[in-house]
C-alpha cells in the first residue's frame, strides 16, 4: 500500500453533523457540531422524486434496512414503518456542497448499524472540494468524515455503474473503494477512517465518455467501478480472499484477487469490447454476473450483453437474454434473489423507445422472459400493472402512441434490487423516480404484478426559481429536468408538472406584481417555445412566440399590471412585448444575458443587471439606462428582486469571494444602492408577509452573517438578523432563489440544488413576536409600556425574567436541549448573561446562539451578536448538546445576572 494515509474527522455521536473538507492536505478536517436554536420548522414541499436514483442498497443480513443514493440530492434510509425514505445528508453545508452527490454507498452486514457513503459531485473543478468517505456508526443519524486526496464524481458519466464502495461482509473492518480519474482502488482496514491507495492494482481504467471534451467532464477516466467479494471464501473476523472488481476499460474490465487484496490478474476469457457496469455474484451456486454496456450511461449505450463466470472452473457464458444485433441500449441494472439464487434480473437501462426492458431468469440465465412483449406489432403485453396515482405527473401529460405507453416502466433504470429476505419486494430507480412492487414472483406465476412508485421521501429537484403570489397557489417553482409546478398544496404531490410549453428545465417565472393570475415561465426545451403564459394563477398555460435566436429560458419579468412582458433569453439579446408575446421588439440599452426583472407597483418600470452595472427601464423595458455601479458585484451570480408594493423598492444580492459580496438595498429605483454591513456574503433574497405592526415587509437572505452561513430573516428591514435554519438543515447549496410566503408571516420557501423546494415554517406563526435584536423602538408589535404583571404569559412576582429548558434528544452518554430566555421586565436587555447549574454533573458540549462556559456543575451561557439585545416580552434561544454521567434532571436555579429568573 501507499504511504499516504487519511485521517478521520471526528464529530459528535447522536446529533447531525456538519464537515470540512481538507485544503491541500489529503487529511480530514473536524468540525464541531453547531446546531442553531431550531425555532423553525423545515419540510420539503412535496414533489416525490424528480431525479435521478442510480443506486439501491439492501442490507444482506438485517431485513427492511436499505438505502438509496442520488446524483446530486445525497442519501436516504428506507422507514419501513412509514414506507418512505430519509435524507440523511441534509447538514452538508454551503462549502461542501458537493459532498451531496453520492458515487456510492455500502451497508454492513456484519454490523447493521454501521453504513459508508462516497461523496463527491464533480471530478473538474465545478466543485471545490475534494471527495470524502462518510461513515455511521447509527444507521445515517450522525456522520464521521475523511476526506481523499482526488475527488469523486456522483454527478459525472458513469455515475450509475457500481458499488464503487464495498465493506468485507466477513472482516468488516476492510472496505474497498473504487476511484475515477486514474486514482486507483483505494482500501480502509480500520472501519473507513484512514485510506491507502492498492498501488499493487494494476489497472486504474482508461474510458472516458468523450475524450475530445476538454471541460475535465465527458474526457474524465471513469476508473474502477465496483467491488465484490465471494463470501464462500472467508470466514467471520478473516479477510475475504476472493473479490472481484470492475473497471472501466473495454478491454480488461474484470479482475480479481484471490489472496485478500495482497496480488491482483486480470480474469483470463472475460468479454471484451464493453464495460462492465454491474458485478453481482450468487454465491450459492458460484456464478459472477455481468451486465455489459458498450458505454459508461446513465443516458447512452446502444449495445449490451450479459456474462456468467463460473468461479470455480472459470469457465463465461453468454447468458444475454437478447441477441447483440437485437440491442439498441446498454445493460446495467442487475440483482440476484437471495432468496432463490438461481433467481436473476437485468435492466436494459438505455432504452428510451418505446420503454426500459426488465429481463427475468430463473434458470440462472438459461432462459429470460421479459416485462413486456409485442403481441403484434405496435401492441404489448405487459406482464405488470403501473399505478401512479400516488405521483400522477409521472404521466408526463403525454398521450403517445403504441408501443409507447404512459407512464413508462422508466430510462436510466441502472439500479435494480430484490430484496434479499423478500422475493416478492423489488425496487428499481429511474431518471425520475424509485419503482418497486411488492408482488414480483406473480411474474412467474403468470399472472401480472403491480408496479408503483416508492419515492415518498425522497425529493430530488434542482430548483432554479420560485415565486409566492399573493393570491392563488401559494408557490409556483421553476425546476431542472421536470419543468416546475403549481403547488396548492404544500405537503401534496401536484397533479401535473406544467404544460403546454413542456420546458425540460425552466429557468425563470414571474407573476404580475398587482394582477398575479398574469403568470409567465421561460426556460430549456428540444424546440420552440422556450415560453410561456398563464393567465388563470398556472392552472393552463398556452405557448408564446419569441424572438429569433433564442437557445434557452434566461429571465423574464411581468409588468405589474400584466400589461407587457421583459425576457432576456439565452442565444439573444433583450426584449419586451405588450400583450401575450405575439411579437418582440429588441429592447435598447442594456447588454445581452443581463437579469432582468419588474417594479411590482409600476408597469413601466423594469430593471436590469450584468456585470457590475444596474440598469432601469420606464417606459415598459423599450430603452434601459445604466444607473448604479459603483461598489455593485462585478463577478459571481446576482439576484435582485424588488419589493411588493413600493415602487423603487429593490434588494441585490451576489458577488464572489474574489471581488464584492454581499447584500444592497435601493429606494430609488437603483439610482443609488447601500450596502447592509455585517452581511460578508449573500447570494439570494426575498420577502414576506410582515411581523405583526411592522410596517416593512420580512426580508430573507441565504447569506454568511456574523461568520455563519444560513437562512436568515429580518423584520426591520435589515437592520438586525436571526439565522432561522440549523447546521442540521443546511442542503448544501442554496443560492438559486429564496422568497417568503406574502400570506403567511414567516413562511419562507428555499431552493435546493438536489434537495428540491425546502419550506419553514416560524413557532411565531401569528409574527406577534421580536426577532432577537429587534429594536422595541423600530417594532411597532411591541409596546415598551406594558406590564408584564397583566400578562397571563408572563410569570407572577418580581422576576425580570423567566426560563425555559427543555431535553429534546437523550442518547447514551448524551443529550440535546433548549433552552428560552424571556425577558419579563419593563426595560430591554442589552446584553445578558445566564447562570444555572446542573444537579447531575451533566457537561455542556457544543452550544450555538449562544457562548457557555462552565466551572463543575455550574454553567454560565452568554449571548451572541445577534441576540444580545431582547426587547420587553421577547425571547432569545439557544441549545447544546450535553454528555451525561449518570442522570439528567433539568437545572431550575437560572439566574440573569443577580436576579434569579422564574422557570415555566
Amino acid at each position: 500500500m501507499a504511504a499516504l494515509t487519511l485521517t478521520a474527522g471526528l464529530f459528535a455521536a447522536g446529533a447531525p453533523a456538519s464537515a470540512r473538507a481538507g485544503d491541500a492536505t489529503p487529511t480530514a478536517q473536524a468540525s464541531d457540531v453547531s446546531l442553531a436554536a431550531d425555532t423553525y420548522d423545515w419540510k420539503n414541499v412535496r414533489i416525490d422524486g424528480g431525479g435521478f436514483v442510480p443506486g439501491i442498497v439492501f442490507n444482506r443480513s438485517e431485513k427492511n434496512l436499505a438505502y438509496a443514493r442520488t446524483d446530486i440530492g445525497g442519501a436516504y434510509r428506507w422507514d419501513q414503518s412509514g414506507k418512505r425514505w430519509t435524507p440523511l445528508l441534509d447538514w452538508v453545508d454551503w462549502d461542501h456542497w458537493g459532498w451531496t452527490g453520492v458515487v456510492s454507498l455500502a451497508s454492513d452486514s456484519v454490523d447493521p448499524d454501521n453504513v459508508y457513503a462516497a461523496v463527491g459531485t464533480y471530478t473538474n473543478d465545478w466543485d471545490p472540494t475534494n471527495g470524502a468517505v462518510l461513515r455511521s456508526s447509527d444507521r445515517g443519524a450522525s456522520w464521521k468524515a475523511s476526506t481523499l486526496p482526488f475527488k469523486l464524481g456522483g454527478n459525472m458519466p458513469g455515475r450509475g455503474m457500481g458499488e464503487r464502495l464495498a465493506v468485507d461482509p466477513n472482516k468488516n473492518s476492510v472496505l474497498y473503494l473504487g476511484a475515477p480519474s486514474g486514482n486507483g482502488l483505494w482500501r480502509s482496514t480500520d472501519s473507513g477512517a484512514t485510506w491507502s491507495e492498492v498501488t499493487a492494482f494494476p489497472n486504474p481504467g482508461n474510458y472516458s465518455q468523450d475524450p475530445t471534451d476538454t471541460s475535465g467532464y465527458g474526457n474524465d477516466n471513469q476508473g474502477i467501478v465496483w467491488v465484490t467479494f465471494d463470501e464462500r471464501t472467508g470466514g467471520a473476523g478473516g479477510a475475504t480472499q476472493d473479490i472481484y472488481v470492475g473497471v472501466a476499460d473495454k478491454d480488461n474490465t474484470v479482475y480479481r484477487s484471490t489472496d485478500g487484496g495482497t496480488t491482483w490478474s486480470r480474469i483470463a476469457g472475460q468479454p471484451t469490447g464493453y464495460l462492465a457496469h454491474k458485478g453481482v455474484l450468487d454465491s450459492e451456486n458460484g456464478y459472477l454476473y455481468l451486465t455489459l454496456s458498450d458505454t459508461g450511461g446513465p443516458y447512452d449505450g446502444a449495445k449490451g450483453q450479459i456474462w456468467r463466470y463460473t468461479t470455480a472452473t472459470g469457465e463465461w457464458k453468454d447468458v444475454s437474454p437478447v441477441a447483440e444485433a437485437d440491442t439498441y441500449y446498454g445493460f446495467s441494472g442487475l440483482t440476484v434473489d437471495r432468496q432463490h439464487p438461481g433467481t436473476v434480473m437485468a435492466t436494459a437501462y438505455s432504452s428510451w423507445w418505446p420503454d426500459t426492458q426488465i429481463f427475468r431468469s430463473t434458470d440462472s440465465g438459461s432462459t429470460w422472459t421479459q416485462a413486456w412483449d409485442y403481441s403484434s406489432y405496435p401492441n404489448r403485453t405487459d406482464r405488470f400493472t403501473q399505478d401512479v396515482s400516488s405521483v400522477p405527473w409521472l404521466t408526463w401529460g403525454a398521450n403517445p402512441s403504441p408501443p409507447e405507453t404512459t407512464p413508462k416502466l422508466g430510462w436510466m433504470t441502472e439500479a435494480l434490487e430484490i430484496d434479499p429476505f423478500d422475493s416478492d419486494r423489488m425496487m428499481y430507480g429511474t431518471g425520475a423516480t424509485v419503482y418497486g412492487t411488492e408482488n414480483l414472483t406473480n411474474w412467474d406465476a403468470g399472472s401480472r404484478f403491480e408496479i408503483t412508485p416508492m419515492v415518498r421521501g425522497i425529493e430530488e429537484t434542482a430548483v432554479n426559481d420560485l415565486a409566492s403570489p399573493p393570491s392563488g397557489a401559494p408557490l409556483l417553482s421553476a425546476l431542472g429536468d421536470i419543468g416546475g409546478f403549481r403547488h396548492t398544496d404544500l405537503d401534496a404531490v401536484p397533479d401535473m408538472m406544467f404544460t403546454s410549453p413542456n420546458l425540460t428545465s425552466t429557468t425563470s417565472i414571474d407573476f404580475a406584481g398587482t394582477s398575479p393570475n398574469t403568470v409567465v415561465r421561460v426556460g430549456s426545451a428540444d424546440d420552440t417555445p422556450h415560453i410561456g403564459f398563464s393567465t388563470d394563477n398556472g392552472s393552463n398555460w398556452f405557448q408564446g412566440s419569441e424572438p429569433s435566436g433564442v437557445t434557452g429560458g434566461g429571465t423574464v419579468a411581468a409588468a405589474a399590471d400584466a400589461g407587457g412582458f421583459v425576457w432576456s433569453p439565452e442565444g439573444t439579446g433583450v426584449h419586451h412585448t405588450t400583450g401575450y408575446g405575439s411579437s418582440w421588439t429588441a429592447s435598447t440599452g442594456i447588454p445581452d444575458g443581463a437579469a432582468v426583472e419588474a417594479d411590482r407597483k409600476n408597469p413601466k418600470k423594469f430593471y436590469g443587471y450584468k456585470a457590475g452595472t444596474f440598469y432601469l427601464s420606464t417606459d415598459g423595458g423599450a430603452t434601459f439606462t445604466a444607473k448604479a455601479s459603483s461598489g455593485l458585484p462585478t463577478e459571481g451570480n446576482v439576484r435582485f428582486q424588488a419589493v411588493p408594493g413600493t415602487e423603487g423598492d429593490v434588494w441585490l444580492a451576489g458577488g464572489s469571494a474574489t471581488g464584492a459580496y454581499g447584500l444592497w438595498h435601493s429606494t430609488d429605483s437603483g439610482a443609488t444602492f447601500t450596502e447592509l454591513t455585517g452581511v460578508e456574503e449573500a447570494d439570494s433574497v426575498g420577502f414576506g408577509k410582515a411581523a405583526a405592526g411592522a410596517s416593512y415587509q420580512t426580508v430573507f437572505v441565504t447569506a454568511k452573517i456574523d461568520g455563519v452561513r444560513g437562512i436568515f430573516r429580518s423584520t426591520d428591514a435589515g437592520a438586525n438578523w436571526t439565522r432561522i435554519n440549523d447546521d442540521a438543515h443546511q442542503w448544501g447549496w442554496t443560492g438559486a432563489s429564496i422568497t417568503g410566503d406574502p400570506r403567511v408571516y414567516g413562511r419562507v420557501y428555499v431552493s435546493t440544488n438536489g434537495r428540491g423546494i425546502m419550506y419553514g415554517e416560524s413557532s411565531d406563526s401569528d409574527g406577534g413576536g421580536t426577532d432577537p435584536g429587534t429594536d422595541p423602538g423600530t417594532d411597532p408589535g411591541t409596546d415598551p409600556g406594558t406590564d408584564p404583571g397583566t400578562d397571563p404569559g408572563n410569570p407572577p412576582g418580581d422576576a425580570a425574567c423567566s426560563v425555559t429548558y427543555e431535553v429534546t434528544n437523550e442518547w447514551a452518554g448524551g443529550f440535546q436541549a433548549e433552552v428560552t430566555l424571556t425577558n419579563t421586565g419593563g426595560t430591554e436587555l442589552d446584553g445578558w448573561e445566564l447562570a444555572w447549574t446542573f444537579p447531575d454533573g451533566q457537561r455542556v458540549g457544543q452550544m450555538w446562539n449562544a457562548t457557555p462556559t462552565q466551572d463543575g456543575t455550574k454553567v454560565t451561557v452568554s449571548n451572541v451578536s445577534w441576540n444580545g439585545r431582547v426587547a420587553p416580552g421577547a425571547s432569545a434561544g439557544f441549545g447544546f448538546t450535553g454528555t451525561l454521567t449518570g442522570g439528567n434532571t433539568p437545572p431550575d436555579d437560572f439566574a440573569l445576572g443577580d436576579e434569579v429568573c422564574a422557570t415555566g
